[in-house]
């Protein structure tokens, strides 16, 4: 199946939107005491795409071998998952590892796409 799955993430929240054919599952949550306003706002948005992705997992909705359009609003997450290149950021690269674990064992056809802020479905979620 085919998915288009957006995330983002602010100082306090972090949301996903995960669309699947004619249907749409969205999520928000606050961040949990370690994280909550503490975290840089790319920070937050890795955190919000590897427990969305952990979350679309485990609920069935992406299943192993699925294809997932990642929909990437800030160009140094696209330059990170896309063209692989490595952040400064201790934080942000063990939040990529996991990402990259989850899509390698869940065998996962993964493109990512980069769009626009004003175009990230799950930043409504989040005012």
């Amino acid at each position: 199946m085919d998915h288009t799955y957006y995330s983002d993430g602010s100082k306090t929240k972090i949301a996903w939107t995960i669309e699947s054919g004619s249907t749409s599952a969205d999520q928000v949550r606050t961040h949990i005491d370690d994280y909550y306003d503490k975290l840089t706002i790319e920070q937050s948005k890795y955190v919000a795409l590897h427990v969305g992705l952990f979350w679309g997992i485990g609920r069935f909705i992406i299943k192993n071998g699925d294809k997932v359009n990642m929909m990437l609003d800030l160009h140094s997450m696209f330059e990170n998952l896309a063209e692989d290149k490595t952040s400064q950021d201790g934080f942000v690269n063990h939040r990529i590892r996991f990402i990259r674990q989850l899509i390698s064992q869940r065998k996962l056809n993964v493109k990512f796409v980069m769009i626009k802020p004003e175009q990230n479905k799950s930043s409504l979620l989040l005012s």
